[in-house]
């Protein structure tokens, strides 16, 4: 009786070990009774009858998720490799673990079957230079598809959107072809600026030249052309001169004589005599009259 009394006990203790669960923090627990749900318990202390109950734990932490490369279409037929890493957090236990059998890789397929749909309408350089609106395209996509798997996507980002090796040969020689192609043209616009200025400069140096040179020609023109006029001015005096040294003593009286009749008929009062007959003029009447009220005003 002893001895049956002692395994009693043990069985007991044994009982009572089984029936005590622990809940962490941040967990839910799933209690089943003969294999059908039948509660969902918090985290804490919690109690079933063994054997007869059972609990599952299902973690309400954020988590990261890493989606491995693989392949996609784009609509310009291009093969190219893509990943992406979300994170993602259990909203409904329940959902989680009986709607389903594997939740997360469902979430995975339905963001896989997305994304793939978004790319496939992008051609190959659309698609490399817009990673940042296939994220945002993705997360509108997603919303709140997965809440049938009681899960919520926090955040999803394509990590990289590689080219097929080939694609990625040809684009390499592309580009290899865009830069040569570019430092031509830069090597031809530098020479053609070059031969620019050159010729500028030459030009204006040939300009230079050709106002230096019609500057002195006219400059030299100009001392030829007074030159000239002195050459004419001295021939004209000196014939002047040869004519007036042969000229008689006439021909000076005669000028003499002109000129006096030139200043007889001005308008002034004036009377012209020759310095001969100067003395006789006193001998004119009239001409002493004034002569003599002259000095007795004085």
């Amino acid at each position: 009786m002893r001895i049956l009394l002692i395994v009693l006990v043990i069985l007991l203790l044994v009982l009572l070990a089984l029936s005590f669960h622990i809940v962490p923090q941040n967990y839910e627990g799933l209690v089943e009774t003969l294999g059908k749900y039948s509660r969902t318990v918090k985290a804490g202390f919690v109690m079933i009858f063994p054997g007869v109950q059972r609990i599952r734990k299902v973690s309400l932490a954020l988590q990261p998720l890493e989606i491995s490369k693989y392949r996609i279409i784009t609509k310009d037929n291009a093969e190219i490799t893509t990943s992406l890493t979300l994170n993602y957090l259990v909203t409904d236990s329940y959902k989680y673990f009986y709607n389903n059998t594997d939740s997360v890789e469902s979430m995975v397929q339905l963001i896989r079957g997305h994304l793939r749909d978004i790319i496939g309408r992008m051609e190959l350089n659309e698609a490399l230079g817009s990673t940042s609106q296939i994220n945002a395209q993705l997360a509108d996509a997603i919303g709140d598809l997965t809440d049938i798997y009681g899960i919520r996507v926090v955040r999803v980002n394509v990590d990289e959107l590689l080219p097929s090796p080939e694609i990625q040969k040809a684009m390499d020689k592309q580009l290899t072809a865009d830069r040569e192609k570019t430092a031509a043209i830069a090597r031809a616009e530098g020479e053609a600026r070059n031969i620019e200025l050159t010729t500028k400069a030459k030009n204006d140096a040939l300009v230079a030249t050709a106002k230096a040179n019609a500057e002195a020609i006219k400059t030299q023109a100009d001392a030829e052309a007074i030159k000239t006029q002195a050459d004419a001015d001295a021939y004209r005096i000196k014939k002047l001169q040869e004519s007036l040294d042969k000229a008689g003593e006439g021909y000076f009286r005669n000028q003499s004589l002109d000129s006096f009749n030139q200043l007889a008929q001005g308008p002034n009062n004036l009377i012209v005599v020759d310095k001969d007959e100067i003395s006789n003029l006193g001998k004119i009447p009239a001409a002493k009259k004034i002569w003599d009220q002259s000095k007795n005003e004085d």
